[in-house]
């Protein structure tokens, strides 16, 4: 990965230069949010009405919404019909497909990722969580449903140890549905909900004092989210969702090391076209790049990036739509990965990974079929060996153990 450093560590002239003028051209920084949690706990719409304080969705287009809606007998669903665009989701008024929008702020530009709260397509938010660098977690201020979400077996718990496991460490919690008549603004029930959810967050791995963020607010109405609360929440003085989001410390961004963009949509219209988000390196157009693991080498054609802009050049951290020349669409799958030519990334059958046990109701032994997602790829995998236990001080056992239950870590070869 380091094959852009020169014999003392540090980068050669041309590539500070070419990262300058590269910074120069992307001088607003780029953030990938997801908004995760427990179905019904109001994501899209908090999304949806996101985009409309933003005015990347015009009033018009909102009143369209409002009124369809309404005929529909959906009323306060239309803000999240801005993310969920296709009849199924409107429809049942649960998001299906990782959904993907662009807003901006005065001090960054962000690529909203809704991920489904419902268990079945939790494949899909694995995906989503891929490609994040911070979690909005929603959570339900109303009476009953932040206990379903959290107690009986819901998405809020399952959501926030997948985003940590896939790499995310900011974690901002939205108290959503603050407005709820059973809520209204109660001080109480949003302490009682901090107070349930912080032994959790700090079991999985975050720290609550430096890692999470807590905000009420109502993605419905708005308060909280681009404004402060103001008069309706006299309690909280704290900043709102945007500028917390404006707040956090920058990512770094790899922009001078190989290429690497896992692909995770693939589709054909007037050429090839896959999106996803450039892990590091950078883009330009009429580039050459190698699709792996076929080892096929196609060039860009195209760069689309926010609001389908058509940009020159995209770098470490941007979520795109690339046209490649060169390659047919039944070639490329998701899951495979746009690398540098010069450093293509290493092909493998087999790995060791470091396993946690998080839910199963039998014992996982060698042989063992499941399915992995890792990045935005999904393979049929089998456990082939079990090499050593890890206990909570990371110390490995001697000898492979015969199996493994539900809250064990254990280093295996898939």
């Amino acid at each position: 990965f380091d094959a852009a450093l020169v014999a003392d560590g540090s980068l050669p002239d041309n590539a500070v230069a070419e990262e300058e003028m590269l910074l120069d051209e992307h001088f607003k920084e780029h953030m990938n949010v997801i908004f995760i949690g427990h179905v019904d706990a109001g994501k899209s719409t908090l999304g949806g009405n996101i985009l409309y304080l933003t005015d990347m969705v015009d009033k018009r287009t909102m009143e369209k919404y409002e009124r369809e809606a309404k005929e529909a007998g959906r009323e306060s669903w239309y803000l999240s019909w801005a993310l969920d665009t296709n009849q199924e989701e409107r429809a049942k008024g649960k998001t299906v497909e990782c959904g993907r929008a662009f807003f901006e702020t005065s001090k960054r530009r962000y690529t909203i990722l809704d991920a489904p709260g419902h268990k079945n397509y939790v494949p899909n938010m694995v995906s989503g969580a891929a490609q994040a660098d911070v979690a909005v977690l929603v959570i339900s201020a109303r009476k009953g449903e932040f206990e379903t979400g959290f107690e009986r077996g819901g998405q809020t718990c399952e959501h926030a140890v997948l985003v940590k496991t896939a790499g995310v460490r900011t974690l901002v919690v939205a108290i959503n549905k603050m407005d709820d008549p059973t809520v209204g603004w109660d001080k109480s029930r949003y302490d009682e909900i901090i107070t349930k959810l912080t032994p959790f967050l700090k079991k999985t791995g975050y720290n609550p004092k430096t890692n999470v963020i807590f905000i009420p607010l109502s993605g419905f109405t708005g308060a909280g989210v681009k404004d402060r609360v103001g008069n309706a929440c006299p309690w909280y003085q704290g900043a709102s969702l945007l500028e917390t989001l404006d707040g956090l410390q920058a990512v770094e961004r790899k922009i001078n090391k190989p290429l690497r963009i896992p692909i995770s949509e693939s589709y054909c219209e007037m050429g090839t076209i896959v999106s996803g988000k450039i892990e590091s390196g950078h883009i330009r157009v009429n580039q050459k790049v190698m699709i792996m693991p076929e080892r096929r080498v196609c060039e860009i054609s195209n760069i689309y990036g926010m609001n389908e802009a058509e940009e020159q050049s995209a770098i470490s951290g941007d979520n795109v739509r690339i046209k490649l020349r060169g390659i047919k669409d039944d070639v490329v799958q998701n899951g495979f990965v746009i690398v540098d030519c010069k450093y293509p990334s290493h092909s493998i059958c087999e790995f060791d990974a470091l396993l946690a046990i998080y839910e199963t109701k039998k014992i996982i032994t060698t042989g063992f079929k499941s399915v992995l997602h890792v990045h935005t790829a999904t393979e049929e995998i089998t456990l082939s060996k079990l090499l050593h236990k890890v206990n909570s001080k990371n110390q490995r056992s001697r000898m492979p153990p015969q199996f493994i239950k539900q809250g064990e870590m254990c280093i295996v070869r898939i």
